[in-house]
């Protein structure tokens, strides 16, 4: 019996992982196609045609097309916490907004069109998009506590300190067309932000 089992195993287990490379490649086309033509406009059938697959394959992997918006902005998290994580022992406030920066800047028209659309997202996008921005406010916090206590800057709100952070980065991207047109705006305007930024809270 436990042959048998094993033997019907292996084409399963190869079956998950053409199941696995698929909902990932479907993933990557649908991060780039809501970059693209926008949070709100891009169709399911438009990320199947630029997978190349049926439309019915979008289906069979994600049952609505807000589970796979919520899949995607879960993968974006993902990506730009990375940074984060790797300096929660012990960076700086510096050293903590600045690899914010770059993981936004790696994604920037997609974060721009979040930005720009969240509060037309679905319940559940939104509600993981309040838990990046929380993983971020968090390593923030951390490191602002250390150099609040060491009177590196100045003793803030932990949701002030925050919050004007993210405003800040937020009001240049919506306004992007504005600020740098056909240009990226972290690119052009993301070590100036940062280091008013720090202006601002520095002692």
């Amino acid at each position: 019996m436990t042959q048998y089992a094993g033997v019907d195993e292996m084409p399963e287990s190869q079956r998950q992982k053409q199941k696995k490379q698929t909902r990932k490649h479907l993933i990557t086309m649908a991060f780039n196609q809501l970059a693209k033509d926008g949070l709100i406009n891009t169709r399911t059938a438009d990320i199947a045609k630029a997978a190349g697959v049926s439309h019915g394959t979008v289906f069979a992997h994600f049952p609505t097309r807000d589970a796979l918006l919520t899949e995607v902005i879960n993968e974006f998290g993902a990506r730009v916490t990375r940074r984060l994580h790797e300096l929660a022992g012990g960076g700086s406030v510096h050293e903590i907004l600045e690899a914010h920066l770059k993981g936004l800047a790696e994604f920037e028209p997609f974060y721009t069109r979040l930005v720009r659309e969240g509060s037309l997202l679905p319940e559940s996008a939104r509600n993981t998009l309040i838990m990046i921005q929380s993983a971020v406010s968090f390593h923030l916090s951390q490191a602002a506590e250390r150099e609040m206590a060491a009177g590196i800057i100045r003793r803030l709100p932990m949701h002030l300190l925050f919050n004007t952070w993210i405003g800040l980065v937020h009001y240049y991207l919506a306004n992007g067309d504005l600020f740098s047109p056909g240009k990226p705006v972290l690119e052009r305007y993301g070590k100036e932000l940062l280091e008013h930024y720090l202006t601002l809270i520095t002692e």
